[in-house]
């Protein structure tokens, strides 16, 4: 038996062929997953340095609406900075001069809260796929080994041949899985572990943020 790709791919039987496909699907969406988040975390870091600029001079010099603009430009549709500061100041603006000082601070808290939720759920996006998908593919990978393997017995058992060069070939392809398996599994899990410290530095980030804003609108409301 040749050992090309075609050739492996051929002698295998039913299961070994399901079980490679499952996990090329599951190759496919990792791949996927990974390039997204990447894109997007590396989008948000530029947008929310960019926009962190601009909103703090603002901000120094007391427009607020103009920070509220600006939070809702295109251009700083990633940034999970913007989409907070936005969320606390619009509440803010809005209550300003209607409720208590008390009141007002407790509204723009929960609107931070809010917004913050919803970002840090956007930014998980696809995360939990990359980690059972790096979680299983071993396993995924076993059982096609394991199903392999059986066959390649269940076939020398109905030939009646023995040895190990009856059966070398059906357990080399049924090792393939567990190889496949392996490499489908190793780069998910670097790239969850990665993805996710990414998303817990955006969190730590937007808390600060969300802090030094409640900080400023405290000092603006008793001004």
């Amino acid at each position: 038996m040749s050992f090309s790709l075609l050739d492996i791919w051929n002698h295998m039987g039913f299961t070994a062929r399901t079980v490679n496909l499952i996990m090329l699907v599951m190759s496919i969406y990792s791949l996927s997953v990974m390039i997204e988040r990447y894109i997007t975390f590396f989008k948000a870091k530029k947008e929310s340095r960019d926009y962190a600029k601009k909103a703090t001079k603002l901000l120094k010099d007391g427009k607020i609406q103009d920070v509220i603009r600006i939070s809702a430009l295109e251009d700083v549709k990633n940034s999970h900075l913007a989409k907070v500061i936005h969320a606390g100041l619009q509440e803010f603006q809005e209550e300003s001069g209607e409720r208590s000082h008390d009141d007002m601070m407790e509204s723009a808290h929960r609107a931070i809260e809010r917004a913050s939720a919803l970002n840090l759920n956007d930014l998980r996006r696809g995360l939990a796929g990359l980690g059972t998908v790096g979680a299983t593919a071993p396993f995924v990978g076993l059982f096609g080994t394991v199903a392999g393997i059986i066959n390649a017995f269940r076939g020398m058992a109905l030939t009646g041949s023995g040895g190990i060069g009856a059966v070398s070939a059906g357990i080399a392809e049924a090792l393939i899985a567990t190889a496949v398996g392996l490499g489908v599994a190793i780069p998910a899990v670097w790239a969850f572990n990665y993805l996710t410290s990414r998303v817990e530095g955006f969190t730590v980030e937007m808390d600060n943020s969300a802090s030094e804003l409640m900080d400023y609108m405290a000092k603006k409301a008793v001004n």
